[in-house]
């Protein structure tokens, strides 16, 4: 029998999330391990009047492409990811895991240079995200191995994934709506803020955001949701920050990830474990040692450190920042084949400042700045 919370998450995504019309090409993709999501999703989004087709990936057929494929190989574009993105509408993915260590002995390389094959595609969702011609949104399909990875149960876990967006809630898309109207308050206060520090253990990191764009996130693009974030001036980035969870990448685990940054250049990069892997991710193209993103997780839900960035980043209480691959929408121009979300707890001590203003303290907006 179909988890009732499955239905209501379909019919959220394709009514909300992306607003699916009558002939609309809707591209639904997931792993193979996803299959009832993809089936919901399709049912939903057909009854809509749209045109929907399916990409399944399939692990085992991914893992003999790694391990197998040349330098020269790994780094073709994904003809068929390519041209299904030139053209679709919407993009509904799912992500889903049979073996969440699968990549961990693969050589860091080969996922640097398979994450370069992605290009093609990566520039086109970049550039279709950015100016409104293509609706996304990803979100999470519980399974054994992501409720493992989460020191959960099976069950567990899929009480957390739907809780966190809601899905016990008579009316999950009323209660994003109410998000979003919280969220918009911060959003158009931040929007007239040219700087913001950020100062937590380890961190005392000035980032420029003049003259762009903070965007709400409710659950429009990816799901559950719950952040406010914006695409930083790409070289003008100054301090060092200390990331307080491991970095996730393919599954693989970097600890300890410390930064320093001049005039937005990651110039010194050192962790506990996993350096190697770090030092190859900075390495992947001359805009992976450049930020893309700098976000306040919002979602109050979501408390413990999953090792899923889907959900970690929305941690209410902490902020993020990505190397690589920053948001058009928001004004970014950096520009690069990886977007790589970092973590760092703000529970404990930390604030933020705007523009000098204190506006954020141990994990909560201070409501009386408004």
């Amino acid at each position: 029998m179909t988890d009732p919370r499955l239905k209501k998450l379909a019919n959220l995504l394709v009514h909300y999330s992306t607003s699916v019309k009558k002939d609309d090409f809707v591209l639904v993709q997931a792993g193979d391990i996803a299959i009832p999501w993809i089936n919901e999703v399709v049912r939903e989004a057909i009854k809509t009047g749209a045109h929907v087709e399916t990409l399944v990936d399939i692990p085992d057929v991914s893992e003999i492409i790694l391990k197998n494929s040349s330098d020269e190989q790994l780094i073709k574009e994904r003809y068929i990811q390519k041209i299904a993105l030139e053209k679709a509408d919407v993009w509904l993915t799912a992500w889903a895991n049979k073996n969440t260590k699968a990549n961990t002995n693969v050589d860091p390389k080969k996922l640097q240079l398979s994450a370069k094959g992605a290009t093609s595609w990566r520039k086109i969702y970049s550039e279709r995200m950015g100016n409104g011609t293509l609706r996304w949104c990803g979100t999470q399909y519980p399974t054994q191995a992501d409720a493992q990875e989460a020191e959960m149960s099976l069950s567990e876990y899929e009480d957390f994934v739907y809780g966190a967006g809601f899905m016990d809630s008579v009316d999950p898309i009323a209660q994003w709506q109410k998000i979003h109207d919280e969220q918009e308050n911060w959003v158009n206060y931040l929007n007239k803020k040219s700087e913001i520090r950020i100062l937590s253990e380890g961190t005392d990191i000035k980032v420029n955001v003049a003259g762009r764009k903070w965007i709400n996130c409710c659950g429009k693009e990816n799901f559950p949701d719950g952040e406010v974030f914006t695409s930083p001036v790409e070289n003008n980035i100054n301090g060092h920050i200390t990331f307080s969870f491991p970095g996730i990448y393919m599954g693989k685990s970097i600890e300890g990830i410390y930064l320093e940054v001049e005039n937005g250049l990651v110039v010194k990069a050192t962790a506990k474990k996993g350096e190697d892997l770090l030092h190859a991710l900075m390495n992947t193209d001359n805009g992976a040692k450049y930020f893309g993103e700098v976000a306040i997780g919002t979602n109050y839900g979501i408390q413990k450190f999953t090792r899923n960035m889907l959900f970690d980043e929305k941690i209410g209480g902490t902020v993020h920042m990505a190397v690589g691959d920053s948001m058009p929408e928001a004004g970014g121009k950096n520009r690069s084949t990886i977007h790589w979300d970092m973590l760092c707890d703000m529970r404990r001590g930390g604030e933020i400042y705007a523009d000098g203003e204190l506006f954020y303290k141990d994990g909560h907006f201070i409501k009386s700045v408004l």
